[in-house]
């Protein structure tokens, strides 16, 4: 069933981020009268159509003048992408038939260049304009909610160790930058070329040299900074056994079996080992010392809420919520190309931790949370834009940068040069892919 859920999310965001990018395409090329001749979400390959508004009958039925209208409007059957067949243009369909006839005022190859850019560049400023909306929302409606770094101290993985931080340390600098997002640590780490960590450990401040070539296994290493949170209680949930322990709001549990317990973590080994049994554990109230006894549940739980430390929320009206939508937007753009300009770095290993539909599937939810599903909305369509402006031929950054080359030299490159090109980017497009798609099933092994 969580299965089902994860793949049912997928589908219909991926779904709803191609429909927005074509349309940015299909609205300027319109604007500009050129002919689009297809508008599909997935690839019909083989003329495989699950629908079609020219060839499903009963669709031509309801609506028969749809049969005889300039654009087919259509689902294909393999789920990767979508596309926009923009009349004389070169693209993914490798139509070169129309080419061979004289150029028409319709066409996309009769087209100024600045127009042409235009209808390049559509999809991508559709994706981009759809995350500024979906954070102008989220923030107008939830807010930004978000643990403070300052503070909180981190609960270290084996990999945080081995590079130097202990749990406890809180991190008060990276290089000169002052992280403010808790949850941010590791991707600032990984951004930033970090060259130097700046810890409290006690009442210490210490530096942390960071060894670049590790940046490869911070990125495919989740988990490095857990928040590391006091056992101290707030509430206790309905139906724990622990109600009448003696325990109030605000003590802490320093250890429990007489082992030292810091943190909430650190009480978690010691509590599976005595599952379904009672403890002994000793809390502090102020300056106080107190002997309790606490009953665990079979699932090594006490049924105990612990007071999450610097739990912060930002509310914003409608005014504030659409420049905070933008801020947000262009934030997440410039991390995710200083994420893309790690792939691109061998030393780093971060080509690792590129994903398919698979890896994107791992990070929806497994129950339905609206407020999750369009903040990863916001992303991917994010992730979508940023990935179509590289210049590789065959993506919409190809197109750009071979227009960006006629509109400086006043030479348009020739339609042989351009399906080559458009063939020699399908390879490297195709090559990404099985990448993508190698890492996760090498992730879905280990």
């Amino acid at each position: 069933m969580v299965v089902l859920i994860k793949t049912l999310q997928v589908i219909l965001a991926l779904s709803i981020l191609i429909v927005i990018h074509e349309f940015g395409h299909f609205t300027f090329a319109k604007l500009f009268g050129i002919r689009v001749d297809k508008f599909f979400l997935f690839f019909d390959v083989g003329g495989v159509k699950l629908f079609s508004s020219k060839k499903t009958k009963w669709f031509t039925k309801l609506f028969p003048k749809a049969a005889e209208a300039e654009t087919e409007y259509g689902i294909g059957w393999l789920p990767l992408g979508g596309y926009c067949k923009i009349c004389g243009m070169i693209d993914e369909s490798m139509d070169l038939e129309s080419l061979k006839k004289d150029p028409q005022p319709w066409e996309f190859r009769t087209k100024k260049a600045w127009q042409r850019l235009l209808v390049m560049a559509g999809g991508v400023l559709y994706n981009f304009i759809f995350a500024i909306i979906a954070y102008s929302c989220i923030l107008g409606i939830w807010g930004q909610a978000y643990f403070s770094n300052k503070d909180n101290a981190i609960y270290v993985n084996e990999l945080a160790y081995e590079m130097g931080f202990r749990s406890g340390d809180r991190i008060l600098a990276f290089d000169d930058y002052v992280p403010e997002n808790f949850s941010m640590l590791q991707a600032d780490l990984a951004r930033r070329n970090v060259r130097k960590a700046t810890v409290l450990r006690g009442t210490d401040t210490l530096d942390i040299y960071i060894d670049h070539s590790m940046i490869g296994e911070v990125l495919n290493t989740p988990g490095m900074f857990d928040l590391a949170v006091p056992f101290v209680v707030e509430s206790f949930m309905e139906g724990s056994p622990n109600v009448d322990s003696g325990l109030v709001k605000g003590d802490r549990i320093v250890s429990i079996e007489g082992r030292e317990v810091p943190y909430v973590q650190d009480s978690r080994p010691v509590l599976e080992t005595f599952a379904g049994q009672t403890v002994s554990a000793v809390a502090l109230r102020d300056a106080d010392s107190l002997q309790v006894r606490l009953q665990v549940d079979t699932t090594g739980r006490v049924g105990i809420y612990m007071v999450m430390p610097g739990y912060q929320t930002r509310r914003y009206n409608f005014l504030t919520a659409i420049p905070a939508g933008f801020k947000e937007t262009f934030s997440t753009i410039g991390g995710y190309i200083k994420d893309l300009r790690l792939v691109a770095t061998p030393s780093t290993q971060a080509y690792k931790s590129v994903g398919s539909f698979i890896a994107i599937g791992q990070v929806f939810p497994s129950t339905w949370d609206w407020y999750r599903f369009l903040e990863l909305l916001a992303l991917l369509s994010i992730m979508l834009g940023v990935m179509n402006l590289l210049p590789i031929p065959g993506l919409d950054g190809g197109h750009i940068l071979f227009t960006l080359y006629e509109m400086v030299t006043g030479r348009k490159p020739n339609d042989r040069f351009l399906t080559i090109m458009q063939v020699i980017g399908m390879v490297l497009l195709m090559a990404l892919m099985f990448l993508a798609f190698g890492n996760d099933i090498g992730r879905l092994i280990k």
